[in-house]
């Protein structure tokens, strides 16, 4: 499993993740920030746990994010 988190209000909205991974992350039409899909918020903090399989994706989405606010790492 992998573990996807963001730092949604530091978000600039550049939308380099979404190119990197349309299928999980998308520009919110309310306030112009990226919005990490199917993610649950607990402090601050969005997070979500996906397949093994969006690991790839989503660490390119982290390594080109500008204000580097989300964090990818494969969990137990």
């Amino acid at each position: 499993m992998v573990r996807i988190t963001q730092q949604r209000a530091r978000c600039i909205g550049c939308n380099a993740c979404v190119e990197a991974a349309s299928y999980r992350w998308r520009i919110s039409r309310k306030d112009g920030k990226c919005t990490l899909v199917g993610a649950s918020e607990k402090k601050g903090f969005y997070s979500i746990l996906v397949g093994d399989d969006e690991f790839d994706d989503n660490t390119f989405a982290a390594r080109h994010c500008p204000v580097n606010i989300i964090r990818v790492e494969r969990t137990k």
